[in-house]
C-alpha cells in the first residue's frame, strides 16, 4: 500500500487565533477531498470520475487536526488496481511522487502557475516505466481534463479566505516518504480572483497552435499556442461547432497525441476573444472561428 499525506493550512486573520469559519471549513474540506479522490482515480485508472464517492484503488481519510494551529492532514491510501497493485507493495514505490505531481499540475495550471508536462509529469513516467514498461501513464489530455472537472472543488478550498475572510492564506503540503514538500503555489485572494473572474476582451484575436484536449460533451479543451510557450483552455461559440470545425480540431489533437508536430493538419487557427484574470493574466481563449489554414 502507498501513502501520502495532503495537510491543508490556513493562515492570516483569525485562523492565527486557531478559529475558522465553520461552514466555510466545511466547504473548503469537501473540496479538498473531491480535488483528491478525482486525482487519485485518474492516477489508478486511467479514467476521470465526477463523483468523489466512485474513488477505485484508493481510500482517503482524515487525521486529527494539529493542537495550535488550523490544519487537516488527509491521508490517501492507494490500494491499487491493475498495474498498480503489484506497485504498491515495491519498497520503493512511485506512486507518492506521481500522485504529488499529477495534484501539483492540477492546482497550479488552475490558478495560473504553468507546470510543463513534459518536463514534470513526462519525467516521472519515464523513469516508472523502466521498472514497470506496463504502466499506463496519465496524458496531458487527461490531466488538463481534470483540472477543468477540479475547478469547482479548488475555487470551494479558497472559502474561508473569500467568505467570511477568517483565513487569509492557504498552503498545501504533501508527504510521500521523503519529507513534507509544498506545491508550488499558495491560495489567496488572488488565485482566487484568477480561478473565479474573468474578462473577455473586446475583440478578437488571431492564434495558431495545437490542440492538447478536447471534451466532445462541452466544447471545451486546450490549445499549445507557440507564442505563448504554453497551453491555453478554450471553448467554442456555438458558431464554432460546426461538423467541420470540429473535424479540424480533431485531426490536430490526433496528430498532437502522436508527436506528428510537422503533419499536415496538426496545426490549427482560430479566431478568439481573451478571458483574462482581473490582474490582466490570460486565463482562456473564447474561439469565435476555426479553420486549419492561416486566416488572410
Amino acid at each position: 500500500m502507498s501513502t501520502v499525506k495532503f495537510t491543508v493550512s490556513y493562515s492570516g486573520a483569525e485562523s492565527e487565533d486557531h478559529q475558522i469559519d465553520l461552514y466555510d471549513a466545511a466547504q473548503a474540506l469537501m473540496g479538498f477531498q473531491r480535488s483528491l479522490a478525482l486525482t487519485a482515480h485518474l492516477l489508478l485508472n486511467q479514467e476521470i470520475i465526477t463523483q468523489a464517492p466512485s474513488l477505485k484503488g484508493a481510500r482517503i481519510l482524515a487525521s486529527p487536526s494539529e493542537e495550535g494551529s488550523w490544519k487537516l492532514t488527509a491521508v490517501v491510501l492507494m490500494t491499487g488496481t491493475g498495474i498498480y497493485n503489484a506497485m504498491t507493495a515495491q519498497a520503493n514505490s512511485p506512486l507518492g511522487h506521481l500522485m504529488y505531481s499529477l495534484y501539483d499540475y492540477v492546482i497550479s495550471e488552475s490558478l495560473g502557475f504553468h507546470v510543463d508536462y513534459n518536463k514534470s509529469l513526462g519525467v516521472l513516467y519515464e523513469e516508472a516505466r523502466k521498472k514497470n514498461p506496463q504502466l499506463v501513464p496519465v496524458r496531458e489530455a487527461q490531466a488538463d481534463s481534470l483540472i477543468e472537472k477540479c475547478a469547482h472543488a479548488i475555487v470551494e478550498i479558497h472559502r474561508p479566505i473569500v467568505k467570511t475572510k477568517t483565513a487569509t492564506n492557504c498552503k498545501i503540503t504533501a508527504d510521500y516518504g521523503k519529507g513534507s514538500r509544498p506545491l508550488q503555489i499558495e491560495l489567496d485572494e488572488e488565485t482566487f480572483s484568477y480561478i473565479h473572474e474573468s474578462f473577455r476582451s473586446p475583440v478578437p484575436n488571431l492564434f495558431e497552435g495545437r490542440i492538447t484536449s478536447y471534451n466532445t460533451n462541452t466544447f471545451k479543451g486546450r490549445i499549445y499556442v507557440p507564442a505563448l510557450e504554453r497551453p491555453i483552455a478554450f471553448n467554442l461559440e456555438p458558431q464554432a461547432q460546426s461538423k467541420g470545425s470540429l473535424q479540424i480540431i480533431a485531426t490536430s489533437l490526433f496528430h498532437n497525441a502522436l508527436k506528428q508536430y510537422f503533419e499536415k493538419g496538426c496545426t490549427v487557427y482560430v479566431v478568439a476573444f481573451l478571458n483574462t484574470s482581473k490582474a490582466g493574466a490570460l486565463k482562456s481563449l473564447t474561439i469565435t472561428k476555426v479553420s486549419d489554414k492561416p486566416f488572410a
